[in-house]
């Protein structure tokens, strides 16, 4: 454990400037509405195409997504987070909203290049929010953060189906409008509530500042930030040697294999489990009992959990909840006992989710200012690669081991924990108190402090 007093939930909601409520409060809105990926193949089927070519346009979406989080990892290094938000939701608005104009017969290929474009744009806003995120918010509660991002996400990921639901009875057309419209009101509320910040790293504002050249920047340390004290060389601002960096950076690659892996595995809670649950014959209102009690879970303790582990070391954190993570998921494998074992295990992974992915989702934010954009998009174009290959995974494996897949899952998820371990655990910083006394000649060195 560290030595610094517990992290308590009501004073890191006290601490949150209010830029940041700003922040997560569009988040919010924006996920509401948030319908493409969750209903195109439903509407299109319902508009006269055929099952194919809606599959198509899912790809289509997920491919820009994943290239979405890139995109905007590369507009927030250069022209700062503010005016990455804007414009993705600005792009992202009319783009949603024309969906439902080009679903008619003919305009297959027209539909799939906007479709595209929507995934791309309405995904770029995310590594600007998240660098926003961690530059605003008070260093003690960076995790608390992005666990507080991650509870958005969810209440709007949980109440947009119910919102969508209402809407369909209306009119069909009306979810792409009222995606887009959220989309646009993000835009706005970014204009005008979040604040401007030179997109430059620090280093190189003050030298532009001060009329001096930057010195010559070395390669990232993984895992090292830009907070006061820390000793970690500032990289490179191009973005050749950034990704470079990154691939030299065999702890970071170590973690993004993790993030691969456990998004796989996760994401077959929404593939594998309703055809498991279907097969053995239990009704559809089940499946929504079990997504009803992991986000009514989720949403309820997320910020007391992430405050209550906030003392242990990071590298705990993640393995302890890949573990947890694992057996829930091995557990669905019981299912055909009794509906009590897919409650329980679906409990048992969002507490998997709730002590690990706060940590995992922040670890990039740590990293020097100079590459942090780049370093957060790629960890989430892993995850949303991840994601796009899920379905693949997910029916591919369950159809050949049946109850056996869920085992695989577990298995998957443990080897993802023992990445994440590798991946983000820190060497012992030095202990200024210790070093500030003479040694003799011989003695060595100690350190101390925790990863």
């Amino acid at each position: 454990m560290t030595d610094d007093a517990p992290v308590r939930v009501f004073d890191a909601l006290k601490a949150t400037p209010t830029p940041v409520r700003y922040l997560l409060g569009g988040v919010l809105v924006n996920q509401l509405g948030a319908f493409v990926q969750t209903f195109l193949v439903l509407y299109l089927t319902f508009r006269g195409a055929s099952v194919s070519a809606a599959g198509l346009a899912l790809v289509a979406y997920s491919t820009g997504s994943i290239f979405g989080t890139m995109l905007g990892a590369e507009i927030t290094h250069r022209f700062g987070p503010r005016t990455t938000i804007m414009t993705a939701m600005a792009a992202s608005a009319p783009l949603v909203g024309s969906i439902s104009w080009l679903s008619g017969p003919g305009t297959l290929w027209p539909l799939l290049v906007v479709v595209g474009l929507a995934g791309l744009f309405t995904q770029a806003y995310r590594p600007a929010a998240a660098v926003l995120l961690s530059d605003l918010m008070p260093e003690r509660y960076q995790v608390m953060a992005f666990s507080m991002m991650r509870i958005a996400l969810n209440i709007g990921a949980a109440l947009a189906p119910l919102i969508a639901a209402v809407v369909i009875l209306v009119n069909w057309d009306l979810l792409f409008w009222i995606d887009g419209g959220t989309a646009l009101v993000y835009a706005l509320l970014a204009f005008a509530l979040l604040p401007k910040q030179d997109p430059r790293p620090r280093e190189e504002a003050e030298a532009a500042r001060e009329g001096a050249e930057p010195e010559a920047p070395e390669a990232p340390q993984a895992g090292t930030g830009t907070k006061a004290g820390s000793a970690a060389p500032v990289p490179a601002a191009g973005s050749r040697s950034a990704y470079a960096a990154m691939l030299r950076d065999r702890k970071y690659l170590l973690y993004l294999g993790a993030i691969l892996l456990g998004s796989l595995t996760y994401a077959q809670g929404h593939i594998a489990l309703p055809l498991q649950l279907a097969a053995d014959d239990y009704p559809t209102s089940f499946y929504s009992t079990v997504l009803t009690v992991s986000s009514v879970v989720l949403i309820t303790c997320e910020l007391k959990i992430t405050a209550y582990l906030s003392r242990l070391p990071k590298h705990v954190r993640v393995i302890t909840g890949h573990l947890v993570e694992a057996v829930g998921l091995a557990v669905y494998g019981l299912s055909s006992r009794s509906g009590a074992f897919t409650i329980a295990g679906a409990v048992l992974v969002v507490f998997g989710i709730m002590i690990a992915a706060p940590s995992m989702f922040a670890h990039p934010a740590t990293f020097p200012a100079a590459v942090k954009a780049r370093y957060i998009g790629t960890m989430q174009a892993v995850g949303g690669a991840a994601s796009a290959l899920a379905p693949l995974f997910g029916v591919f494996l369950w159809t050949r081991l049946g109850g056996g897949f869920w085992l695989l899952c577990g298995i998957v998820t443990a080897a993802a924990g023992f990445l994440a371990l590798a991946g983000v655990r820190q060497p012992p910083e030095p202990d200024p108190a210790r070093d500030a006394g003479p040694r003799t000649e011989g003695e060595p060195e100690v350190v101390g402090g925790t990863s």
